[in-house]
Formats: C-alpha cells, structure tokens, sequence
C-alpha cells in the first residue's frame, strides 16, 4: 500500500489506514457495520499509543567532536574552562575552543497502563576523550549518567497533585538550563534520588520537591573511626524549585554528615552543611526590544552552597564559603539573515577553599550568525573575561590578575539552516586567542601555563561537528 504525504506527516491516520487494510475483505462482507466500526476501534487501541509517541523505545543523543590545532599543526589545549577562571567554573565561548570528543547516547521507554498513568524509563550512558584516535586503551570516561523511572498522569492523583510526576533514580534535574554558548549551567541540579515535579497550587503557581545525594569519595580525613585515614560522606540536596509565571524562585539546603573531618589545605575546616537560592525570570521577548527569548538569574550560595552552579558538587568548600554568581542571555533576529546570541557569566567568592581566598570573574560573549543559504552560513564568536584570583596557594595556584581574550570565525554546514537551536552542524574554524602574560602564573600545568606550548597570542584552527536530537 502506498501512503501520500498526509498519512506521512499524520501518524494516526496511517495507523487507520494500517488497521483498515488488515482487517479481511471477507470478513468486512459478513460483518455488520457496526461490528466492524468495533474491531477497527480495537486495532486503534492497540497502534495508537506507539502512533502518537506514547509508548516504545526512542533514542536521543548530544555528541560534538572536533580537532583544535595550533599554528605549529600540533594539538592545542582548548575548552569553555581553560582559563584561571574555569578552575571555579569561569567559563569563556566555546566556539572553535573544544578539542574534545563527547557523546551522550540516551535510551527512552515509555508504557501506558490500563488506568492511563504513563511510566518512562531513560538510561543515559555518556563518554568523553581528548585523544584523536579510534581506540586508545585506558582513555575515555564511560558513565551511567542517569538511570531513573518517571510516573505521570497517575489516575489515583487529585487535587493540587492532578498534574504531578513523580520519580526516583539518578538523572539530571528535568528543569536546569544552560548557556549553551558557554557550555554552563545556570544551575545543574544532578545526583541520585527521588523527587515530584508540577504540584500546582494555581493555574500560574507551581512546585517542584526533590532529595538527590552526591558522594565525596576518597579524601583524607583525621577521624578515630577510620584508622586507614580515608573516608567518604554522601551529600544531601533538599530542593524546592519554585514558579510564579516567568519567575522561578529556587532554594536547597544541604547537609554531608561528617564532611568536616575532611583535612583540606590549610588545615581548614571543610563545610558540614550549607544553602544555595537562585532567582530567575524566563523572557518570552529579546528584553522586551525584539522578538526573541532571554533568560536571567542570581544565584547566592554559603558553605557547601557556594558552588553556585553544580549544586552539592563540590566537597572542599570552607564552612565560611561565600559565593554569587549572575548569568543573562538572549537571543533575537537582528535582520532575516543575521541573528544574535549574547551573554554575560559572573561570579565573586570569598573564603572559598581557605579562609581569605577570593575569586571574581566576569565574562562576556557573543555569538553572531549570517545565513547565506539553506545549508551554509557563518558563525562568529567574541569572548573575553576578566579575572582577579587569590588562590592563597590553594592546590598550588597563585594569584593571577588580568583579561582574556578571543575571536572566532567558523564557516558552517547545516541541513536546514535558520534559528539558533538547529543540529547537525559541520564547522571549521580559526581562533585567535591572547592574554595578559601574568595568567601564564597561576598554575604550571594548567593550559596558559609555563608547561604549555600556548604563548600569550595564539591561532588555533580545526574542524568539529556537532548533533542533538
């Protein structure tokens, strides 16, 4: 049977079709009209659900790969993180500056039940390697990111709950967003748990409940109770995410029972327990000037809070840590053919790791795009970020002060050019970098180091794809 393009672009008007052309001709004769009606509702019952997407398996994926090279055709160092900035989440414009190969490969299932809950299970197994070649023993980083189980539309739910998920296992937050330009969060909200999403006090009020865990693994400790003198403690997130229409107002408090045991530089005394609040407005408009969206949040956190981004993530923090970060983007249509991306990451703390310590940066970038036909256009890129570090000596670091600077060009091919969010892409590129020589101080390995090949002006050059789905 040969089906037009509307079966193909109406999937349950080709399971009709399906259903009709399966049931006999000799069997259509000697049946009723009405009995037939009966069995052709039966065989939609069965097709339906996979027809429209509500049951089966599905696969989605995000996987980018490229090739950074510096003018000497040598691997060069690259990443959102490279800089100073980035050992405390100061990230810089990812275009044309990420050398490495990374895929997620997520598997869905999705059930409905005689009573019309629906159940979804999501695995995701994600890798990532900086080596270039197809198979290099001992390289990469296989992980089971998430594994959990989602019930929604449960039939026994009512009341404020009629419209609530529930779910448990380990994923990520189903509500973090990102400044994808900068490859960071505003906030990342990830561990293994239980949690129930949309419980709706009015049409425009709404809550989300969550306890995830996360494990600080390994560190020294001085304890009587462990004579090897290692340890590890779990972090607990207790996490209220709340939405006033486009104003999202989110508060965890968080507790590592035993965490102050850990021996950190210094002989400082590690954070036990700590809070950490965003406040967020979602734009439907370019800054209410264009069409377009943008996003804007604060986000203050003490002790284990002060990793303003990866909440819970970071088991060194001092009880004392303070931190607030600020992050804004947008995006609109300059014209039909140009588009336009900015942002803006910042972030100041104090008492971070050692009493005293202080780290400030701030970033700006832009992303710039002119489309020259359905399967090309050109991308552009200008980042740039000022630091003023005082490590204390912390994990070796000194203090660094000064600006970084970058500029992109990258031609690009698309399928279906047009909006900020369409993949597949194929890109090459050309980058020059350069920053103030006091940066090259702060830590000898690090990218901008005294160890690295990288001067303090530098083309780089390469190729990368990159897909979501």
């Amino acid at each position: 049977m040969i089906f037009g393009k509307a079966h193909l672009r109406n999937p349950l008007a080709a399971a009709m079709t399906l259903a009709m052309a399966s049931t006999p001709l000799v069997a259509q004769t000697s049946q009723s009209v009405e009995e037939r009606l009966q069995a052709l509702e039966a065989k939609l019952a069965e097709v339906e659900p996979k027809a429209s997407g509500l049951e089966g398996f599905s696969f989605n994926t995000y996987a980018r790969s490229g090739l950074l090279l510096n003018g000497d055709l040598q691997s060069a160092p690259g990443g959102p993180y490279l800089t100073p900035a980035g050992s405390v989440g100061g990230a810089v414009g990812r275009l044309g500056n990420e050398p490495d190969t990374y895929l997620e490969a997520i598997l869905n299932y999705k059930q409905v039940a005689e009573n019309g809950t629906k159940s979804h299970y999501r695995l995701m197994i994600a890798d990532s390697t900086t080596s270039s070649n197809d198979w290099t023993a001992g390289d990469g980083a296989l992980n089971v990111r998430q594994a959990y189980v989602e019930f929604s539309n449960l039939a026994s739910f009512s009341g404020i709950f009629e419209d609530s998920s529930i779910w448990a296992g380990k994923r990520f937050d189903r509500d973090n967003f990102d400044i994808h330009w900068l490859d960071s969060d505003f906030v990342f909200l990830a561990g293994l748990g239980a949690g129930i999403y949309d419980v709706k006090f009015t049409d425009s009020v709404k809550s989300n409940f969550s306890l995830y865990g996360r494990s600080f693994i390994d560190f020294p400790a001085d304890t009587d109770f462990v004579p090897e003198g290692s340890y590890s403690t779990d972090n607990l997130i207790l996490t209220a995410n709340n939405y006033f229409g486009n104003v999202q107002w989110m508060i965890s408090g968080m507790k590592a029972q035993d965490n102050d045991q850990r021996v950190v530089e210094g002989n400082t005394t590690a954070a036990e327990t700590g809070v950490h609040t965003m406040l967020a407005y979602h734009g439907d408009s370019f800054f209410g000037v264009s069409d377009g969206n943008f996003k804007v949040a604060v986000m203050h956190g003490q002790g284990l809070g002060a990793e303003a981004k990866n909440i819970g993530a970071d088991g060194d923090l001092h009880e004392d840590a303070v931190s607030t970060r600020f992050a804004v983007y947008g995006t609109t249509y300059l014209s039909e053919s140009w588009r336009l991306a900015p942002a803006i990451l910042a972030e100041t703390s104090e008492d971070r790791y050692i009493k005293g310590d202080e780290y400030q940066w701030l970033t700006f970038n832009a992303r710039l795009a002119q489309e020259f036909s359905a399967n090309f256009e050109m991308q552009y890129e200008a980042s740039w970020q000022t630091m003023d570090i005082t490590p204390l000596g912390y994990s070796g670091r000194n203090a660094v002060e000064g600006d970084y600077s970058r500029f992109t060009v990258a031609p690009t091919f698309k399928p279906q050019v047009g909006g900020f969010w369409n993949r597949p892409e194929i890109r090459v590129f050309a980058s020059y970098s350069t920053w103030d020589d006091e940066l090259d101080a702060y830590a000898g390995g690090d990218a901008l180091g005294a160890d690295s090949d990288f001067e303090s002006a530098q083309w780089t050059f390469g190729t990368q794809m990159e897909i979501w789905f």
